[in-house]
């Protein structure tokens, strides 16, 4: 089962490091990672997508509980959350696919960011499935380079820390 976790820590140096190697100390995959300052700049905001049964999940959490810098943890499975994330998507731009290249993106709400004689660089945000949706259907025409930020995520309404 796909796991969303947010985790609060503090912002400093070595913290994703023991994140990141409690993950792989007990053999799970992190299926991707995004950090960043909180609007508090001693804090930072992890979101880790995993996969893994809820036994395994929940023993996870209280070995992150366990880190000193950890300050607290969200798991959003199975919780009401807005989840986005952002794609640039360097795709083959031929007389022939440049009108339909520009059609996608408008569908999707995507935008052109950057042009050269035989490639656009496509930017998109939003949740995974429209992310994958653009790549499905770009793909045709002949994806050169692809890069993913990864889901953040947010609880919807009251769900989550404020301020932070």
């Amino acid at each position: 089962m796909r796991h969303t976790i947010s985790v609060l820590v503090e912002n400093e140096f070595g913290v994703l490091t023991r994140i990141a190697g409690l993950f792989s100390g007990r053999g799970f995959n992190i299926e991707s990672l995004s950090v960043a300052p909180t609007l508090d700049p001693t804090l930072s905001r992890m979101t880790i997508v995993t996969s893994g049964d809820d036994r395994i999940i929940e023993q996870v959490n209280k070995q992150l509980n366990k880190l000193i810098d950890t300050i607290k943890i969200i798991d959003f499975t199975g919780e009401d959350f807005i989840e986005r994330e952002m794609a640039l998507i360097k795709v083959n731009a031929e007389d022939s696919t440049r009108a339909e290249i520009l059609r996608i993106c408008d569908i999707f709400r995507g935008k052109v960011v950057d042009v050269t004689p035989k490639c656009y660089t496509v930017e998109v945000t939003g949740s995974p499935v429209k992310v994958n949706a653009i790549i499905d259907l770009l793909r045709p025409m002949g994806i050169k380079e692809l890069v993913r930020s990864g889901p953040v995520v947010l609880g919807r309404g009251p769900k989550g820390w404020k301020g932070n």
